[in-house]
Order: C-alpha cells, then structure tokens, then sequence
C-alpha cells in the first residue's frame, strides 16, 4: 500500500489497518511518499530513485496499490519505465459534487474501502497461488464488507447530511 497526499495517506492507513485486522496473514507494507518526483528514475529527474532504490521500497514482485492526492495518469507516468510495476494507482478522476469529505473519495475508488477492495481483488486475481486456503477465503468476505459497509455509508449520508462517525472519528490503533 502506497500513498501521497495528505487525504490519500490516512485513506491508506485505515485501509492498512482493516487488512491487517481482517488478513492478518497477508504481509502489508505501507510506503507514503512525499516527494513523488522520487516515483521517477533518475535519468528522468534529479530526485529520482534509482531501478535498485525503487526496487527495494516497492519490490518486482508485488502488487502496490496507490493512493493519490491527484490524477492517477501522473503517478503512472512517473513510472511507467519501471521494470515488473505491477502498480494500481487511486486518484481524483473528477466525479463528485457537493457531498461529504468521505463521500467525495468514495465516488474517486479512493476511499479505505475501496483500496481493501483491491487488495482482495489482487489476491484472488494476481497473489492466489501464493497465499493460504485460510486469507484467500476470508478476502472474498472482507470484499463482501467493504461493499456492505460502502451501501451503509450511502444511507448514513443520505439520511443526515454528514460521514460516519467510525470514518470521522478513525484513529490509528495498531
């Protein structure tokens, strides 16, 4: 899990927390980068990181899932000459209007439901073979949450105007 901006970064971490609640199997690493010309290799940009650097924040191996402040096609581009990237960027895509601060993240797949979401969907589509009978099983129910917690927030805010106190009052506990 990966992340830059400052509502992307506590999506990602409440993200990272319900996973590693409900998959406490799966192996998370959270990355939040603050200067995302570092996302660059260092013949495009003098901040870049190096194939080796990026390599061992990111690996070649694993899926990352990337959460944005911005538009998802800058993060690709900025890595898009990376060697086995196998990275599922999250951004702004300008949906939404007036609505809540949560809200506005759930209609952009950017919210921590969604990124938990895609965590299943890389397990039971990109990482199966590689996991126990055990944590495949239990991500196609903590899906199945994560999508009936996104209808409860629906009608949470259709009916008083404002997000969730668990999404307005989330604080990190791990």
């Amino acid at each position: 899990m990966a992340c830059a901006g400052d509502v992307p970064t506590l999506e990602a971490l409440a993200a990272t927390s319900i996973i590693r609640k409900k998959l406490p199997a799966l192996k998370v690493r959270f990355v939040n980068v603050v200067n995302l010309m570092k996302m660059s290799p260092t013949s495009e940009h003098p901040h870049g990181l190096a194939d080796y650097q990026f390599n061992s924040i990111f690996t070649t191996k694993k899926p990352v899932i990337f959460a944005f402040h911005g538009v998802p096609h800058l993060v690709e581009k900025l890595v898009y000459k990376r060697n086995g990237r196998n990275i599922t960027v999250r951004g702004y895509n300008e949906e939404g209007s007036i609505s809540t601060a949560f809200d506005m993240t759930v209609m952009n797949n950017l919210d921590r439901f969604h990124l938990v979401i895609d965590v299943c969907n890389k397990i039971e589509h990109e990482i199966f073979n590689d996991l126990s009978p055990k944590t495949k099983f239990s991500a196609v129910y903590v899906r199945q949450e994560m999508e009936t917690l996104l209808t409860k927030h629906k009608k949470y805010i259709e009916e008083f105007g404002v997000d969730m106190p668990e999404i307005t009052d989330w604080k990190w506990d791990l």
